[in-house]
């Protein structure tokens, strides 16, 4: 980062922040010795925890065992790019760059933003989550093959060998540390029924010397301030459930019980009342849930009830926004994290959480319904064989709740039962949280529009983080999401990555059941206001502006991947496989179609992190002057 960004992410912090990351600085300073100091671990250590896998579907079982059959062949795929060397893994390199990250020096020396000195480091951190050790855990826990746990213990002692505490960049990141624990456990836990397993862990002095070190490191440097996103989630996460399921250390308690405190506070400054993530980023919804379940049935009757009750509500929000095929919204940053992977990659992860949240709350009437062979994830059922949740007095939702009003999130969508379902979210809410509004995008007043759970207007996604600005600025801008821009500029200013300077202020003025209504001031004083209706399976879309009048104004549509376009001046003849659609867009602007553009970008999908594929946008170009009207005809 230039020093600017720096002086624009000081700006965004409280006195008490800035006291508090100097502390942290002059700390980190001071541990360059803390990698000599040595684990002091209890004489009598045992791991009380292993789960059960009794009742996992076929179909779960099946896409758990291809998974780890291509890890055990050493392939696999971490954000687009194919690896085929994790037999052997190379814990510091980058596949994508060919570059190697310093492994021998001080941890917080190294520039691991910079992708000269590392390369791209969400490729070199991803496989060192540990989350493909978990899968073949839980491959050796479902067929009891000794070539899985082997696996296992062979990564795990060739990753404590290359990353000795506070060597190389596994050791500057939080999050990375949180979850690799959290990992650790449920290795632990499902190779329970392996001869080898007390050997690789409790009776291990190096496996003891890196849990310690991990959890020191944890309690040392919290996320703190406009930083206490998801990452404190992950640290707190991580740090409860191996205090409690590796208490085999004279800090243990202590460490447990900071961390039963912390996690509920920040659920509790993480989740609106509605049960939505705060961050308005619908990945990082699931990645906070996967966290706070997984701590909390670790720790058990230590968790208080206002836990157990955050999680619920998370669970009854994801319950409410899906769309028919279980997919919830595109919103916000995505990076593919997960909190706990014990499933193959062909099982659905949102339909895997509604599961667990069934077996662990029960699920409500309104909730819908998950297919069969998805009911017995791996997850569902190993989160299950925990133990039971405490009885839960406070009511739930009566009925779906398509207007979660405190994030501004409206879904209007056609009335149950009748066949092909038209879903659209409307977006109303805050920017996003805390001061620096980290994984928000400039898209107020935004929607997605899905035919059938078929992306038809839809948000492109995120892409990337670090490495490519400007594709990080495109994914994240206003002309990159269904909505208009004014003045060629975005709603909200970026102060760079993970910044924003200034944030667009929006307001729902009316929801009811087809009809949206919201306005925000990122243009200010111009105002932007739209209003959605969705009615006899036709949605119309009103633009107005108040304000000046004769600032120059681009209306985006963004349609899907599987969507083609044939524009004539302002009707667009939309079809994807089976179905077709007419896009009757505003005559007042001027409208084409652009594709897979470059320079500047223009036209793309992300379906996952690291990976775009073209799609069709399309870009009216005028002004605002008279209210702009789009009809979309299913």
């Amino acid at each position: 980062m230039d020093p600017a960004w720096y002086l624009r992410r000081l700006s965004a912090m409280s006195p008490a922040e800035v006291a508090g990351r100097a502390t942290d600085a002059l700390r980190k300073q001071q541990w360059r010795g803390v990698a000599k100091q040595k684990a002091t671990w209890l004489p009598h250590r045992a791991f009380a925890g292993p789960a059960s896998v009794d009742g996992v579907s076929a179909e779960a079982r099946a896409e758990l065992l291809a998974t780890a059959e291509r890890l055990m062949d050493g392939h696999a795929e971490y954000f687009g790019v194919e690896r085929a060397d994790l037999v052997t893994p190379d814990w510091s390199f980058d596949p994508k760059t060919g570059r190697h990250a310093p492994a021998d020096a001080y941890s917080f020396d190294i520039a691991y933003r910079s992708e000269d000195t590392v390369g791209d480091i969400k490729q070199i951190w991803e496989p060192s989550r540990h989350q493909h050790l978990t899968v073949l855990a839980a491959a050796y826990a479902l067929t009891g093959e000794d070539r899985y746990a082997h696996r296992v213990a062979d990564h795990l002692k060739s990753w404590w060998a290359a990353n000795p505490p506070m060597r190389g960049v596994h050791w500057v990141s939080g999050i990375e540390l949180g979850i690799r624990l959290l990992s650790w456990v449920w290795v632990r836990r499902l190779l329970d029924g392996w001869s080898g397993a007390s050997g690789l862990f409790e009776d291990n002095p190096e496996a003891l010397h890196q849990i310690w070190h991990h959890q020191r490191w944890l309690a040392a440097f919290p996320s703190r301030g406009s930083s206490a996103n998801n990452h404190v989630i992950a640290e707190d996460a991580g740090q409860l459930a191996a205090a409690c399921a590796f208490d085999w250390f004279p800090e243990s308690p202590a460490w447990r019980d900071a961390a039963v405190k912390s996690l509920d506070t920040q659920l509790q400054a993480n989740t609106f009342a509605s049960g939505l993530n705060r961050e308005l980023a619908t990945e990082y919804h699931g990645l906070v849930l996967e966290l706070g379940l997984a701590a909390a049935l670790e720790a058990g009757p230590l968790v208080p009830t206002s836990t157990w009750l955050v999680l619920r509500r998370m669970c009854d929000a994801l319950a409410s926004i899906v769309d028919s095929s279980l997919r919830p919204p595109r919103q916000g940053d995505a990076d593919d994290g997960y909190g706990l992977i014990v499933d193959g990659t062909g099982t659905s992860r949102w339909a895997s959480l509604l599961a667990t949240g069934d077996a662990l709350f029960g699920r409500q009437e309104w909730w819908p319904k998950v297919p069969g062979s998805l009911n017995n994830t791996v997850l569902a059922v190993v989160f299950s064989s925990l133990g039971t949740v405490p009885e839960l007095a406070d009511p739930r939702p009566p009925r779906r709740i398509d207007d979660l009003f405190d994030a501004g999130m409206t879904i209007l969508r056609t009335p149950a039962g009748e066949p092909e379902e038209i879903w659209v979210r409307c977006d109303g809410g805050p920017h996003g949280l805390l001061a620096i509004a980290a994984h928000a995008h400039a898209d107020a007043l935004a929607l997605e529009v899905r035919h059938d759970g078929v992306d038809i207007l839809a948000d492109p996604g995120t892409y990337c983080y670090h490495g490519e600005p400007e594709w990080r600025s495109y994914f994240r801008s206003t002309l990159g999401h269904n909505t208009l821009q004014l003045g060629d500029t975005d709603q909200s200013t970026s102060g760079g990555p993970f910044l924003w300077t200034r944030h667009a202020r929006t307001r729902t003025l009316a929801v009811g059941p087809v009809r949206w209504r919201a306005e925000h001031d990122g243009y200010a004083p111009a105002v932007h206001r739209r209003c959605v209706e969705l009615e006899d399976r036709t949605l119309t879309i009103l633009d107005e502006v108040d304000g000046d009048l004769t600032l120059p104004a681009k209306l985006a549509f963004h349609l899907g991947p599987l969507v083609e376009v044939t524009l004539d001046g302002s009707t667009a003849r939309l079809s994807w496989p089976g179905h077709t659609a007419t896009l009757a867009l505003p005559p007042a602007l001027t409208w084409t179609a652009h594709r897979g553009e470059t320079s500047p970008p223009l036209g793309w999908y992300s379906a996952g992190f690291g990976r775009r594929e073209p799609s069709t946008t399309l870009i009216g170009v005028g002004t605002a002057a008279k209210p702009l009207t789009t009809t979309l005809s299913f």
